[in-house]
């Protein structure tokens, strides 16, 4: 792919918008960046992008910058804005960075998405392979765009990315030898018009893949594992719940790899990460990583010795016998229906942010004679009273800063005061971790324990 002259549009100027420029520039492309934040909101930012080479268009987008791209590269989470629509139409590519880069990587593609847990599998099935001693990378979604590493990139390196339905939505020849989808729940549905598209999204993943790759699917999801009979790809199963023909299993406390031979890896009671749901993520990795080459007894000591990510389901302190627990990045329902059942004692739950178009009333079943009193804060606090529908009692309150008081007061020793909003972090924060980070700082706060100033 000849980049030289071409006019390229990079849609948006967060890190994978900086990755894109940044990659652009230095394949001789002419590069304009469209950018919905103004000079002053940029700051330095705006000078430094000038002085590289880049053409700026900064608070707001418009039409004809769209139309004069011989190519255009958004970053992940973009609204869909009808100037998309009107370049596609006009026949001009649209490519995600994950794209643009594989276009150029070399080395072999492990991809991982889902609606929950892509993260922590993903780091883990990274820690696993460079734990047998391959030289693997972990990009994309999780924080490093794939691009960052093109220049670095050698025959025989593995690099693990993480990918979104944004990402996936914009992708035309993106191959992972090995692809794991992990789960399907409604998410995004701010972006993507309805369900149905959102899993499309999440499908082009396996279903671009080739015979002697990879499908390694949730045994338990029904649409996941109902997309097994059209894939090109040999189909390696991961489930909990049940012995599998090939892939990763649970059967008598054990975690159990069958793929041709069977191979006990580890007792279950030795995975560190809380929860049922963080059980299927470690056999997904188990499944992705042995289908990559490591051991089982590779698995089973990089496995023992992960403890989980900042923002899932941390815990903070124990204060006056209630304990904190941090689970900023459960940004959807399901998200939080998952953190709930990770716990067996009463709770009081933090619930709110910004909505992505959401069906709250699961939540109700969950709530009712579990969780003591829940917490409403930010944009979707009266949808989700609402949704709610009395089964518990309800407090909403107007700042973050009043969160960690107002839940410390609901609860009793024994209790867990449990932050699993089911929402975006966007209208109050930048991101799901500047929240986390708050709810911590605020928790600290009130145990009175010295936290150090990040700069």
């Amino acid at each position: 792919m000849d980049l030289a002259g071409k006019n390229v549009l990079v849609v948006g100027l967060g890190k994978t918008g900086e990755a894109a420029a940044s990659f652009l520039l230095g394949r001789g492309a002419r590069v304009t960046i469209t950018e919905a934040k103004s000079e002053p909101e940029l700051g330095p930012a705006a000078a430094r992008w000038r002085e590289r080479g880049a053409r700026l268009e900064l608070g707001g987008h418009t039409l004809p910058t769209f139309l004069a791209a011989d190519l255009i590269v958004p970053s992940p989470g973009v609204p869909r804005l009808p100037e998309f629509r009107a370049a596609l139409e006009r026949g001009i590519p649209i490519l995600s960075e994950i794209e643009l880069a594989a276009r150029f990587l070399k080395g072999t593609v492990v991809a991982l998405t889902g609606t929950n847990g892509k993260s922590t599998t993903a780091t883990l099935v990274h820690r696993i392979l460079r734990a047998s001693g391959r030289k693997a990378r972990l990009a994309g979604n999780i924080g490093v765009p794939l691009l960052s590493f093109v220049d670095r990139s050698r025959d025989g390196d593995l690099s693990v990315v993480e990918v979104s339905s944004f990402q996936l939505e914009y992708i035309e020849t993106f191959h992972a030898s090995i692809a794991a989808v992990l789960n399907l729940s409604p998410n995004h549905l701010d972006w993507h018009p309805t369900f149905e598209e959102y899993a499309a999204a999440k499908k082009r993943l396996v279903a671009g893949q080739r015979p002697g790759d990879a499908a390694v699917l949730n045994r338990e999801d029904p649409l996941v594992w109902g997309w097994r009979e059209e894939l090109a790809a040999d189909v390696v199963g991961f489930s909990r719940r049940r012995p599998l023909g090939r892939g990763a299993f649970v059967r008598d406390g054990w975690v159990v790899l069958r793929d041709g031979a069977e191979r006990k890896v580890m007792p279950v009671a030795e995975i560190k990460l809380p929860g049922l749901h963080n059980l299927e993520n470690v056999l997904a990795a188990a499944a992705v990583a042995r289908r990559a080459g490591a051991t089982p007894a590779e698995i089973r000591r990089a496995t023992r010795a992960f403890s989980g990510l900042e923002h899932r389901l941390e815990r903070v302190l124990t204060f006056r016998g209630v304990a904190f627990v941090n689970d900023s990045k459960a940004t959807t329902v399901d998200a939080s229906l998952k953190a709930l059942a990770s716990f067996d004692r009463p709770l009081v739950l933090i619930l709110g942010g910004k909505d992505k178009g959401s069906d709250f009333t699961p939540l109700r079943r969950a709530l009712k004679n579990r969780v003591r009193k829940a917490i409403l804060v930010g944009a979707a606090k009266e949808k989700i009273r609402r949704a709610l529908g009395g089964v518990v009692p309800t407090e909403e309150v107007e700042t973050f800063a009043e969160v960690v008081p107002r839940a410390f007061a609901a609860a009793r020793r024994g209790d867990v005061v449990l932050l699993a909003p089911a929402c975006t972090s966007w209208d109050m924060f930048r991101n799901f971790e500047e929240r986390g980070r708050t709810f911590k700082r605020e928790v600290r706060r009130l145990a009175g324990v010295r936290t150090e100033r990040r700069g």
